[in-house]
């Protein structure tokens, strides 16, 4: 008998788990999205305040997250028409209306997994967990909030950045990285490169550490 209580967590590096779901705008099944980067994050409920404020949030970067071939998805177990009747709330009391489609997932079979339920926070509430999928359907990147904090969308854009400026450009990105800063060229691998290292123009500390702007 299937432990309820148990969690499935995607892995970095790994396909992103597949799923069909019914959501405001229709359904939609990841695998379809192939080509698209996706951002799927979720939400503990419909009409509550944190979650108002997040949307808003959402609402404000969903054009530049479009601008960089990205699809942004929001989920929470509530029903379609919980979605829609808070949505067309959002738009009347606050002037804003949602572009992107919310997954309702009532049987919680996305959320599951995704590892969005925690049970020390809630057993019928997703936590807020972004989820960062590349244009390949590989899970390149997880965040995981508790319920009572909102989430820094300009963190969501970085890092969708920076997770692309690593596969355009074979580099990674130090702490603190903004669009435009040096990144860090990858280490060495034998001890023929790391002597050649230091003469390769590179602004180095050590062989191990160089920076190049992009």
């Amino acid at each position: 008998m299937e432990d309820d209580t148990s969690i499935n967590f995607p892995v970095l590096g790994e396909p992103a788990p597949d799923f069909e779901a019914e959501t405001t705008q229709g359904p939609i099944k990841l695998s379809d999205m192939k080509g698209k980067w996706v951002v799927m994050f979720s939400h503990p409920a419909d009409f509550t305040p944190v979650c108002t404020t997040e949307f808003l949030a959402f609402a404000t970067i969903y054009d530049e997250l479009r601008s960089l071939n990205v699809n942004l998805i929001g989920l929470s177990v509530d029903s379609i028409s919980s979605h829609l009747a808070w949505l067309h709330d959002i738009k009347e009391k606050m002037g804003v209306t949602i572009p992107f489609p919310i997954i309702a997932d009532l049987t919680m079979k996305v959320a599951k997994k995704y590892g969005m339920i925690h049970h020390g926070q809630s057993s019928t509430a997703a936590v807020r967990c972004v989820f960062f999928i590349d244009d390949k359907s590989i899970m390149r990147a997880m965040i995981y909030y508790p319920l009572q904090n909102g989430r820094f969308m300009p963190e969501i854009i970085r890092l969708v950045k920076a997770l692309q400026t690593t596969d355009k450009f074979k580099v990674s990105t130090p702490a603190n990285w903004q669009p435009g800063d040096k990144v860090v060229v990858p280490p060495p691998k034998t001890t023929a490169e790391m002597e050649k290292r230091m003469t390769e123009g590179y602004e180095c500390k050590d062989w191990y550490l160089c920076f190049k702007k992009i």
